[in-house]
């Protein structure tokens, strides 16, 4: 099974910041290891917004060590290029154009009471864990997904 980790940053990254974080990703997923085993990882950042680590467990199991390993780079990351990655408070959606908005969770409730988010509004679900999640429900209308749980739209 391929496992999945999301981070959300709390802004978009620009084009120099992104070169430089998918490089130091790259080096990072090269040792990579848990218990000595190289792990089958991989780190990409998705629409200048998401970073998202995968790792086949099928070649190596993920332990305790080797996430926190992928904390320290990412916390690396935050502070070089003053970004946030652990803001769990900011939802990401898609508007009505297609373009990817990131708002926190009071303005996301004001939008779905003033209908500006709706059922069928494209959100994105962090939360996922599997690579089979990632490819079929990250990315999901608000009505499919953990957000309609918690917010309430018209």
């Amino acid at each position: 099974m391929k496992r999945v980790w999301i981070y959300q940053a709390d802004r978009f990254f620009t084009q120099p910041e992104l070169r430089l974080a998918e490089e130091k990703l790259a080096d990072f997923v090269q040792e990579w290891t848990a218990h000595g085993s190289q792990l089958a990882g991989q780190a990409e950042i998705k629409h200048n917004l998401f970073v998202v680590f995968t790792v086949d467990e099928a070649l190596a199991q993920v332990t305790g060590c080797s996430i926190d390993k992928s904390v320290h780079i990412l916390k690396q990351l935050e502070k070089e290029l003053n970004i946030g990655l652990f803001n769990r408070m900011l939802i990401s959606y898609r508007d009505k154009e297609g373009n990817i908005q990131l708002v926190s969770r009071d303005v996301f409730a004001a939008l779905c009471q003033e209908g500006v988010v709706n059922a069928d509004t494209p959100v994105f679900n962090n939360l996922i864990q599997t690579a089979d999640d990632f490819s079929s429900k990250w990315e999901v209308p608000f009505k499919d997904s953990w957000h309609a749980q918690v917010f309430q739209c018209k």
